[in-house]
């Protein structure tokens, strides 16, 4: 049955950030950000690089303006950049939503995503299988019954895992009254990490490619990941948008002009790519 998910996200109280102008200046693209995210952001050393980052640089470049990537928690990013005071922009593999609709102007779609969940390979109690398309490999809900499932706060993983525990209002309710329990990590690095740690958690859900990427760059521990399905052929499936200030028109076409040309040439795809290491970095 075809999935129709209404996420209801809570949007929490936006903390000050030190970093930035009490007002956004009009020399500079403010960019809000949770640089936790690989490929789309993440550190290279002390520098803020990734697939959102060469966007709005192209971005920057378009409007002859310099462009100002600040770090802080996922969750403050949509109040953020309602508020327009401390930021113009939102790029952080942000999951579009119509609640999010409702405090920000998001631009044209230029990544879809789906569900990924990650657990360690000496788990046996986890089985995979093919999904309808007889090559993506998946892993049911199902599977997750019962299991300490690690998520990022304020993530489309964290309103999915929390909408089936609870059976909330779009939800099927997967994994309601099993013993499945959710737990919040600021980020997804951290929620690999606590699987190690005194939580104990049995796996992590968190969007394909960070989860890709955290497979493969986690020192010390042998994971796996796979598509996180309903059934054969339901996947969890959602789409990445950048967001920006309400009214921030100019701005807004700008983003939209790049990212329908970067996405016209396939530069999405390489830029991927190269931020998973899977391509040189020139």
């Amino acid at each position: 049955m075809k999935k129709v998910v209404a996420f209801l996200l809570a949007i929490v109280t936006a903390c000050s950030i030190g970093a930035f102008a009490t007002g956004c200046s009009d020399d500079a693209i403010l960019v809000q950000t949770n640089a936790f995210f690989a490929p789309f952001e993440y550190y290279d050393g002390s520098e803020i690089v990734g697939v959102d980052v060469d966007i709005m640089e192209k971005v920057g470049e378009k409007m002859g303006k310099e462009v100002k990537f600040q770090d802080g928690d996922f969750g403050i990013i949509i109040q953020t950049v309602s508020e327009g005071k401390t930021a113009d922009v939102g790029a952080a593999g942000l999951t579009i939503t119509d609640e999010r609709k409702e405090y920000v102007d998001f631009s044209i779609p230029y990544y879809t995503s789906v569900q990924y969940v990650i657990w360690d390979e000496a788990d046996t109690s986890f089985t995979t299988q093919k999904a309808a398309d007889g090559t993506t490999e998946i892993v049911l809900w199902e599977n997750l019954k019962g299991k300490k499932i690690g998520v990022q706060i304020d993530t489309t993983g964290n309103i999915y895992v929390a909408g089936e525990i609870n059976k909330d209002e779009g939800f099927d309710g997967v994994l309601y009254d099993s013993g499945a329990t959710v737990s919040t990590q600021e980020n997804a690095q951290f929620a690999v990490e606590a699987m190690y740690s005194a939580l104990d958690l049995d796996c992590v859900v968190v969007d394909k490619l960070p989860a890709e990427y955290l497979v493969a760059n986690t020192k010390n521990h042998q994971l796996k990941c796979a598509a996180l399905y309903y059934d054969a052929e339901t996947a969890t499936e959602e789409q990445y948008a950048i967001c920006v200030t309400p009214g921030k028109t100019e701005l807004l076409d700008a983003i939209n002009s790049v990212l329908e040309e970067m996405i016209e040439n396939n530069e999405i795809d390489k830029l991927v790519q190269k931020h998973l290491g899977l391509t040189e970095n020139n």
